[in-house]
């Protein structure tokens, strides 16, 4: 058990570590190119606002050291202080050990761990983004969002560990797979109804406006051969002033979705680009990939803890009695983040790849690249986006390429 306790607190002090160290070389990175405009940004921003970016990107950056920190000794202080095998016992000698139980036992510890970030959530919302004009939401607004989100855990999550659960006491051995099995069940059904039924209760969607631009979509639509119910526009601002597009939903539910400070921000043309790089995820299969990639990856998790719910080492290092599958999920929840850090460099390269073939699909489909860049120079500048992270920080980071990449990838063709 020492031998164990020696290589998580390794395991563990090295993703810190390396964190840290990478947040570090990218503010190093940053400053020094702070200041004047980089020339080859100059035309795009001006020194005000490339300078505002700057500030805004360090600031977030100093915040996230502080929460990597305190993330980490939160860690460290669940997996070695005893006070999760005292929980668990203590379920267990007042509500014994039956699925509903421990699946209490699972949520409460959830619970009781997301409560621990609200402040960080708090400040990063109204002092960090505040500061830098982003904030829109009001503080009444942020805890109805949280509540809903509890409300929705207890709906769903909740019952979803019950099957687990239950799945475990009837499957046998290979209650690995079946466990497997139901989890991409209720993630294919969540990713049918949840545009229908789940994110109208957080923000309102109205169809977009009849007009030229949603004739320039729709006849993008079809060009393109990509269908959707409708066209819609969500009330972003309601929360933020940061910007996004994105289509939803499989089959007749699929919808796509503009942010209304989007429809502020970018000209018709560049809002058909964005669009268009969006169908291009579809029309390039990349969603599919992406969820054999998800399934794949999640299956092997499974297998994995089945492995590990065997072994009694694992139970015993933190402090648990072997026989009961609850501690060994919650334990490789919490140490799962420490292993597949590691693997975000491929992850993230996969993704802007996939990034990479929107755009140019954006760029065949308008014929030019030009309204792409300009919607990309333009989102850049309102999101006031790091135009200049360190190379290793975007490898571990970035899903998307920075903007200078995705320029010059476009501009190549």
């Amino acid at each position: 058990m020492t031998t164990v306790v020696i290589i998580v607190l390794v395991l563990i002090a090295a993703r810190l570590g390396t964190e840290l160290w990478l947040s570090r070389l990218n503010r190093r990175h940053v400053v020094a190119h702070a200041g004047a405009v980089p020339e080859a940004f100059r035309g795009m921003v001006d020194s005000a606002t490339y300078n505002k970016s700057v500030n805004y990107t360090l600031a977030k950056n100093r915040l996230g050291d502080v929460e990597e920190i305190y993330n980490t000794f939160l860690l460290l202080a669940l997996l070695f202080s005893g006070v999760l095998a005292i929980a668990f016992h203590s379920v267990i000698r007042h509500h014994g050990t039956s699925a509903w139980a421990m699946a209490g036992f699972l949520f409460g510890v959830g619970l009781v761990m997301s409560l621990f970030g609200v402040p960080f959530d708090w400040y990063s919302q109204f002092r960090l983004e505040d500061r830098f004009g982003f904030n829109t939401t009001t503080l009444k607004t942020w805890w109805l969002d949280r509540l809903k989100g509890l409300l929705l855990a207890v709906v769903l999550g909740y019952p979803l560990l019950v099957l687990v659960l239950k799945i475990v006491e009837w499957a046998g051995d290979a209650w690995w797979f079946w466990a497997w099995a139901a989890m991409m069940a209720f993630q294919l059904v969540m990713a049918v109804f949840a545009p229908v039924v789940i994110m109208p209760l957080f923000n309102k969607f109205t169809p977009l406006a009849e007009g030229p631009l949603r004739e320039r979509l729709l006849k993008l639509a079809a060009r393109t051969n990509f269908t959707a119910q409708s066209i819609q526009v969500m009330d972003g601002s309601k929360r933020s002033r940061h910007s996004n597009a994105f289509f939803t939903g499989f089959g007749r539910f699929r919808k796509i979705v503009l942010f209304d400070t989007l429809i502020e921000q970018l000209n018709e043309p560049e809002l058909e680009a964005v669009l268009a790089h969006e169908i291009g995820h579809y029309k390039k299969k990349h969603i599919p990939k992406l969820l054999l990639f998800s399934a794949a990856s999640s299956l092997a998790a499974f297998y994995l803890l089945s492995f590990l719910a065997r072994q009694e080492w694992f139970y015993r290092t933190f402090g648990f009695e072997p026989g009961n599958i609850a501690p060994a999920l919650l334990l490789f929840g919490l140490l799962a983040g420490v292993m597949t850090f590691w693997l975000s460099p491929f992850i993230h390269w996969w993704s802007r790849r996939y990034e990479y073939q929107a755009d140019a699909f954006a760029a065949e489909v308008m014929r030019e690249p030009g309204p792409l860049i300009g919607a990309l120079r333009k989102l850049n500048e309102k999101n006031l986006s790091n135009l200049t992270p360190h190379p290793l920080y975007s490898g571990f980071y970035y899903s998307h390429p920075t903007l200078l990449e995705r320029e010059v990838a476009l501009k190549r063709g």
